[in-house]
């Protein structure tokens, strides 16, 4: 009985080739778009399932007011390691301090290269129980050890076994390699994890970490931790949420520090914070992109279900036969049900194909590195209950409506389809364009929002602007040598030097009081130490004094501000004013205001520019060098110069650069990647709903052959039957657009709600949304209306 249903159903899928082929294309088209939909949400809820230990690790985070601001954020003060230890450490398996991820300068004979890593605390290894290749959880136990990954071990040593070999790092420490791990993947939030540096040794190095051991306002580090077996994240996190408070004085009370553990499946997926309460993040992309999948496929179904019922009439007489014959109802609806079962099978192996065809095209426009999961046999279980579940969703209607005909009026041929047959294909025609039609107005909506962004004025020029990190003590004090050097050769017009690259902000800074310092204000500062020429190098606009100049000697104690500094800390007419730090510990000599400079957008281009200090760099501790180059010369040719300039110099240090503007660029990375992924599957649900239009407007065009044939003869014109054919279903993509508009409109407002900065939803999105929808349903049912209107009547009707 199986046997002969999917028979009949292959031989009725041969008979109606073009109806045939728009369910199958455009259910494949469907399913494609919802697997590798389906394959990026699972990458996304798999974040970090690398680690054994995600549902035990957490990062310290904490919360503090600024005057009524509540700010969130990982950074992390060194005593509180201390309390935890002394206090909690009962609830704690590991306790694990980090620094930030920075890239490092490694050398090994004569090969040096510049990777990202981690200097972390000795059980980092078993915290996040990395698979070893050589060397055990143990490596970091002696200070003057490093772990390498695979990958980096490789270009180091080559073939070599490094293990118990030195390596330099940052050409001024030789480490021993006591552990080689596999390569983190992609997918985690530790991927630019290439070596693992001792705690201990970081804090031999640099004294300011050494000083920051009792220093609860220097929240410079991370921390991360794992829970023991007998307790929750979510538990230990109430109990450590005022440990900070407690013990760190008045002075840092009146910000009101809350802590919080954020467990590891979290930090991907549900970072953002507003006012210290957790508010979601990646997650609500999940869910967007979950539920456009879903209804792509709906999309899809919904062609078969139209094409199934519109031509009823067609198998009415087939419906008849079989009743009277003895069929029952239930073995009706099992043939067509087998006969959507048949073309799903069919449309799923086409969507494998086109899902392997673009499989790498959609991993570049994702930035991600997802594999087709051949030999996961959960994927295969739920593609066995996809194909199931879409041969329900397709063809339950269809079964159902043609399994009801009267065989007694079918047989007597006064069978007709009724006249509000056709008002459920008319309803989800509209469902079709209500979507599409919806998602191309969010995608501009998305698309101009980044522009908007990306046209703020950013307060300096970006153009022309190349930073070279030199984070090396190979570097102190010959950032006047280099910018001679450089501005000699004729490749640059300008260098200066800065703490903090051009496009973030390192530190934060408070403790500082002026004359007219409201009472009980709590300051909060982008801190950042530049060189001489800093303002002329940037290009910034000078609102009022000027930058830091050579001519005068007080400029070692000198401060710009940028305007948001001078509204936000209230100074009336800054330039002379004095700003002096009440850090009782280490003390700065009062810095006078010598000039404010227009606000420079460093941090999020969708949010308010911080207020931000800049503090002349005594220490000549720079951490970049600023180079504008020579607009006279192309760039290839003055970077060669540079580089060879550099390498002159520090023959052994790798040559690298960033130019500020792709740094910049790299900042709307999420978003774009975002709007380029709904751009793709607007364009592909509109495709997959022109061709139910097509598909329809096809047997529309059929069923009214004889129709046209003697209004022809009567003198109609082709553009007088092009418009009887067509205008039906152009006043179902009105109806669409007329539901659609407000629909989107309010959908995007709360999106844009997110942004401090925003665009507005304009009329012209809409205009450009409805113009754009009418003239593809046009397009597409024009095609089959002329071939109608121009066809011979005479064989129109001959019949008859």
């Amino acid at each position: 009985m199986i046997k002969n249903y999917f028979k009949i159903a292959f031989r009725n899928l041969l008979k109606n080739k073009v109806y045939s082929f728009i369910n199958i294309f455009g259910l494949a088209i469907g399913m494609a778009v919802t697997i590798m939909i389906g394959m990026w949400i699972n990458d996304e809820l798999s974040h970090n399932n690398y680690f054994s230990n995600k549902d035990s690790v957490a990062q310290f985070i904490q919360s503090q007011t600024f005057n009524g601001n509540t700010g969130t954020g990982p950074a992390i003060p060194r005593p509180l390691e201390f309390e935890l230890r002394q206090n909690y450490a009962d609830y704690f398996e590991h306790i694990v301090m980090s620094s930030w991820n920075n890239s490092v300068y490694l050398k090994v004979g004569d090969k040096s290269l510049s990777r990202p890593g981690n200097f972390m605390q000795k059980d980092a290894p078993e915290l996040l129980d990395l698979k070893m290749i050589k060397g055990d959880h143990k490596a970091l136990k002696e200070v003057n050890s490093i772990m390498l990954s695979e990958s980096l071990a490789k270009d180091l040593f080559g073939d070599e076994d490094p293990i118990g070999k030195p390596v330099t790092v940052n050409f001024q420490r030789d480490l021993m390699v006591t552990a080689i791990y596999e390569d983190i993947p992609e997918n985690t939030s530790f991927n630019d994890l290439q070596y693992i540096g001792n705690w201990e040794m970081m804090m031999q190095t640099y004294e300011w970490m050494r000083n920051a051991r009792n220093s609860w306002g220097n929240n410079s580090f991370q921390l991360f931790v794992q829970v023991k077996e007998n307790t929750s994240i979510e538990a230990v996190s109430a109990i450590i949420k005022d440990a900070k408070k407690k013990v760190a004085g008045e002075e840092i009370e009146q910000f009101n520090p809350q802590l919080m553990l954020l467990p590891m499946k979290d930090w991907h997926l549900r970072s953002n914070f507003e006012n210290g309460v957790q508010t979601g993040g990646r997650i609500d992309n999940v869910w967007m992109f979950g539920i456009i999948g879903i209804f792509v496929l709906l999309l899809a179904c919904i062609n078969f279900i139209n094409l199934s019922t519109a031509r009823s009439e067609k198998r009415a007489t087939e419906v008849g036969i079989r009743k009277s014959i003895g069929s029952k109802r239930g073995q009706l609806i099992a043939q067509f049900l087998s006969e959507s079962f048949l073309v799903v099978v069919f449309a799923f192996v086409l969507a494998i194909g086109v899902v392997l065809l673009f499989l790498n095209g959609f991993n570049d426009l994702a930035s991600k590195t997802i594999v087709f999961p051949w030999q996961n046999l959960k994927f295969w279980l739920f593609s066995l209950i996809f194909i199931v579940f879409t041969s329900i969703v397709s063809g339950s209607y269809p079964a159902l409506y043609l399994s009801s005909f009267n065989p007694v009026t079918v047989l007597k041929g006064t069978f007709k389809a009724g006249r509000f047959s056709a008002l459920p294909r008319k309803i989800l025609v509209v469902l079709q364009f209500t979507f599409s039609v919806a998602l191309i107005i969010g995608t501009m909506v998305v698309m101009n929002q980044i522009e908007f962004s990306k046209n703020r004025p950013i307060g300096y020029n970006n153009k022309g602007l190349v930073q070279l990190p030199v984070m090396s003590p190979e570097f102190e004090g010959k950032a006047d040598m280099m910018r001679t050097q450089f501005l000699q050769s004729g490749a640059i017009t300008n260098m200066s030097t800065s703490s903090s690259p051009a496009t973030q902000v390192w530190s934060n800074r408070s403790g500082y009081t002026w004359e007219g310092k409201p009472e009980g204000f709590q300051e909060d500062l982008a801190y950042t130490s530049v060189s001489y020429e800093f303002t002329e190098t940037m290009d910034v606009e000078l609102i009022e004094g000027r930058g830091f100049s050579r001519e005068f000697a007080t400029d070692s104690s000198a401060v710009i501000l940028n305007e948001t500094a001078v509204k936000y800390m209230g100074i009336k007419d800054p330039i002379g004013k004095l700003i002096k730090d009440t850090d009782l510990e280490d003390p700065m000599p009062p810095l006078k205001i010598v000039g404010v400079i227009k606000d420079m957008i460093v941090q999020s281009a969708y949010e308010p520019v911080k207020q931000a200090m800049y503090v002349f760099d005594r220490d000549e501790n720079a951490s970049y060098y600023n180079l504008r180059l020579n607009p006279d010369k192309s760039v290839s040719e003055s970077l060669t110069t540079v580089e060879n300039i550099f390498k002159a110099n520090f023959p052994s240090v790798p040559f690298d650069y960033q130019f500020v503007d792709a740094e910049y660029g790299r900042k709307f990375e999420a978003e774009e990647r975002i709007a380029s992924l709904a751009k793709v599957f607007t364009i592909l649900a509109i495709l997959i709903s022109c061709l139910g239009l097509f598909g329809l407007a096809s047997f529309v065009a059929e069923q009214r052959t004889k129709e046209i044939g003697v209004r022809k003869v009567l003198g109609a014109s082709v553009s007088q039957l092009w418009l009887l054919l067509s205008k039906d279903f152009i006043k179902l993509v009105v109806i669409a657009l007329l539901i659609a508009s407000p629909l989107a409109y309010y959908i995007m407002s709360q999106w844009l709600q997110r942004f401090t900065y925003r665009t507005s939803v304009g009329w012209d999105v809409f205009a450009i949304a409805c113009i754009g929808a009418l003239i593809i349903t046009l397009v597409t049912v024009s095609f089959q209306a002329v071939k109608a209107a121009i066809a011979n009547p005479v064989r129109s009707l001959r019949t008859e």
